[in-house]
């Protein structure tokens, strides 16, 4: 992979400047490199990742990760029925697995009604979709190679009766 993508790809922050030092490069070939790569679609966009195993809001959404068999349609393959899968809003990602399913979805919903009630309503009954299985996220402790700091637990012994 590109330098440069490697370098934004541990930290978007890194402005220009830093990754021509890194790379050996002037600032404005850097700058010239990343809004081609921006424009050819390598870079979609700029996320911040967000730890809320830290922030433990009530309202936090729930995600899940739901196993789906389909049967592909003739000429369209797996990719018509993905597409269509991928086009609901409750739908973060969507991705074509070799092995005892088809397709893994992953789900987000404010609570494990909404969820139940998107794989029960809305994915289960489409044509071609041959069962689920839905894994529900309780913990997460690394997201796309950031380790997930945990929050500190008090150091005072239970009470137990």
């Amino acid at each position: 992979m590109n330098e440069i993508l490697e370098i934004l790809e541990k930290d978007a922050r890194t402005t220009p400047e830093e990754i021509a030092k890194m790379v050996n490069m002037t600032p404005k070939a850097v700058k010239s490199a990343i809004r081609k790569l921006e424009k050819d679609g390598v870079i979609l966009k700029y996320k911040t990742v967000i730890n809320k195993e830290i922030l433990r809001e009530e309202d936090d959404d729930v995600r899940a990760l739901i196993e789906v068999k389909v049967t592909p349609q003739k000429n369209l393959g797996f990719d018509h029925i993905a597409e269509r899968i991928y086009q609901f809003p409750e739908v973060t990602s969507c991705y074509l697995m070799s092995g005892t399913y088809d397709l893994l979805v992953v789900v987000e919903g404010k609570n494990i009604h909404t969820v139940s009630s998107f794989v029960a309503e809305k994915l289960s009954p489409m044509e071609n979709v041959r069962g689920t299985i839905t894994h529900f996220i309780l913990k997460k402790y690394k997201e796309d190679k950031d380790i997930l700091k945990q929050p500190e637990r008090s150091k005072r012994p239970a009470i137990t009766l």
